[in-house]
């Protein structure tokens, strides 16, 4: 699933108590249902309790039948109900609805996704001249364009916002070799959206919804606020002394991202999108089975984000299972607005969870990190991970300073910085002096992200290593951390802002 800012390090904060809200009602819950179904519905009221999260909106696939249901509220000022069809911001699984905009057009003929960006953006150009050149559509669209990820500036909200942001390029420092390595990339699915708009000869939303979104018959999901009028809406909750409070500062984005998650949409509209990439019929054909399944085959190279993941085929991130089956999933985060997808075509299982707090990512990880929903549904779990102590001479390598770093809203560089230090045989990441994360290694390179106190945040991570060997980045939540080996800490990394943004 995506990251935001502000969430690179919420996981840290699981063992942080926050107050309880009294278990909220859900709303249209049916009878007859599965006792697998009453389990999933408990540990979602048990989630909004203990994370203080006032709204949840689910939508289930699960032995050939659906279940969407909302629990809570939609704000704590109006305590109006949470229904199937209140909308949420998904965030960054917007990113799939642009790439199955860009697979539209690629059937019709006017995109290929191995043909070099610049043969639709002919003025497209990035700090290293060279990938300009040559990095294709299929690139941005598997991450592995290589240029840093996170370039959020905001343009305005003008048509032209995307056009802006993709002639901003040049200032995006190039961080790997083009499709070597696997960054989640915010920057590279502006680029894909605005192919769309010169393709089309349209605003990404107007296109977006002409391929995609209308033709599904998605009738609860759209890009404008202004398009909302009438609909049941999902405030945006900040934590403050543990209490969900209404934060309408949440709830604005900027233009220049719409297609890297700016949709607003329903867990009705969102369980439906899931069945049409199951390949379910009855729904409309906007694919051919060949395009669609495309989707979800021939990754590009593998991490981690969260979860471990095979590598990420046309915007869908391809997870591995224990049990073989491959999990197909995104999920998104913004501002107060914090939700899951993920589908296993071989089983026919698909869940989607939307939720209106800063706190959402907890249950989001307990639901989608964590393997208790795909044992429970689907059969299938993660690949094993037991972690296990390393002495200090094999540690020594890991330790150091890690930099990652995003262009904000405003255009200014920002840097967060991680000191790793070894620590009875795991890593211990903290900032400022105050340790945010323990590091368990469980195979070479890979550990699990556990809270200071050693209890879970459903996370793994991995270190990635240079072409002569030594470790390079720190890969967390799917952002390239570079390593500064001990004693040579960078200037930035001492100064780093830690005033994470929400993105």
């Amino acid at each position: 699933m995506s990251l935001t800012r502000r969430t690179v390090l919420k996981s840290a904060a699981a063992a942080v108590p926050v107050a309880a809200l009294s278990t909220l009602p859900a709303a249209g819950a049916t009878t007859r249902e599965p006792v697998a179904i009453g389990r999933l519905a408990d540990k979602i009221e048990a989630g909004m309790a203990k994370y203080a999260i006032p709204g949840v909106g689910l939508g289930l696939w699960y032995r050939g039948r659906e279940y969407v249901r909302g629990f809570g509220v939609t704000s704590v000022d109006t305590n109006e109900p949470v229904s199937g069809d209140t909308v949420f911001r998904i965030g960054s699984t917007t990113k799939t609805f642009t790439a199955t905009a860009i697979m539209r057009l690629v059937e019709r003929g006017r995109v290929s996704l191995d043909r070099p960006v610049r043969a639709y953006l002919p003025d497209f150009r990035t700090a290293d001249p060279s990938v300009a050149a040559r990095v294709t559509v299929r690139q941005l669209l598997n991450h592995t364009a290589g240029w840093q990820g996170d370039y959020l500036e905001d343009y305005g909200d003008g048509d032209d916002a995307l056009a802006k942001y993709v002639a901003g390029m040049t200032k995006v420092p190039q961080l790997t070799p083009l499709g070597k390595v696997f960054a989640y990339n915010n920057a590279s699915l502006g680029v894909a959206g605005r192919i769309i708009e010169v393709v089309t000869g349209k605003p990404y939303e107007l296109a977006a919804r002409e391929l995609v979104i209308d033709p599904l018959g998605l009738d609860h999901s759209r890009f404008f606020r202004s398009e909302l009028g009438g609909f049941s809406v999902a405030a945006s909750h900040n934590i403050v002394d543990g209490k969900a409070v209404v934060e309408p500062a949440f709830d604005a984005i900027p233009r220049s991202l719409q297609s890297i998650g700016g949709l607003i949409s329903s867990a009705r509209d969102q369980l439906r999108y899931a069945r049409y990439h199951l390949g379910h019929r009855g729904l409309p054909h906007l694919l051919s089975d060949r395009s669609r399944l495309a989707m979800q085959s021939h990754p590009g190279p593998g991490g981690t984000l969260f979860v471990e993941l095979n590598g990420v085929g046309v915007s869908w991130m391809l997870r591995p299972t224990a049990q073989g089956p491959t999990v197909v999933q995104h999920g998104g985060d913004w501002s107060g607005q914090h939700s899951g997808f993920l589908f296993v075509p071989r089983r026919d299982f698909a869940i989607t969870l939307l939720t209106n707090s800063e706190s959402g990512p907890l249950l989001v990880a307990e639901l989608f990190a964590d393997d208790w929903a795909l044992q429970e549904f689907a059969g299938v779990n993660n690949l094993p991970a037991v972690p296990r102590e390393l002495p200090p001479r094999r540690l020594a390598e890991y330790e150091g300073t890690y930099v990652s770093q995003q262009i904000g809203l405003d255009g200014k560089p920002e840097d967060l910085a991680l000191d790793v230090t070894a620590h009875n045989g795991e890593l211990v990441a903290g900032a400022g002096g105050q340790a945010l994360l323990r590091l368990a290694f469980y195979r070479k390179d890979y550990v699990l992200a556990l809270n200071p106190d050693g209890t879970p945040t459903h996370t793994r991570a991995n270190f990635v290593r240079g072409a002569a060997g030594p470790v390079e980045w720190f890969r967390y939540g799917g952002r390239l951390f570079r390593h500064h080996a001990a004693g040579a800490r960078a200037t930035t990394a001492r100064a780093a802002n830690l005033r994470l943004l929400s993105r």
